[in-house]
């Protein structure tokens, strides 16, 4: 019994990785798709912070994803310095979402 627990757990987490995986390379390519590697790398700053900064600055912050979304599709400014950060309104609102929480997750 317990071998077939261990086995299951296993299972499960291979399947999830290759799931999560899957997700990864999909939001990062809706990134990609949209420009957002035009200002923001993953682990640097280009003209806006890198995507880990952004996460570890809202790692916790259970409105950081509402917060984020609202702020890629408006744009703002003042956060991160004085560059700021144009609206998005052309990007569909779940692609947003998926990006969303894709950087939040690094």
């Amino acid at each position: 019994m317990n071998k077939l627990c261990v086995l299951l757990l296993v299972a499960q987490g291979i399947f999830t990785a290759h799931v999560y995986a899957a997700d990864t390379k999909a939001a990062e390519a809706l990134a990609r798709k949209n420009g957002c590697f035009a200002c923001h790398g993953v682990d640097k700053k280009i003209v806006g912070p890198g995507y880990k900064e952004i996460a570890g600055k809202y790692k916790g912050d259970k409105t950081a994803e509402a917060a984020l979304i609202a702020k890629v599709k408006a744009g703002g400014s003042g956060v991160w310095g004085p560059m700021p950060m144009p609206p998005n309104a052309h990007v569909k609102d779940e692609d947003i979402k998926t990006i969303v929480q894709w950087i939040l997750s690094l």
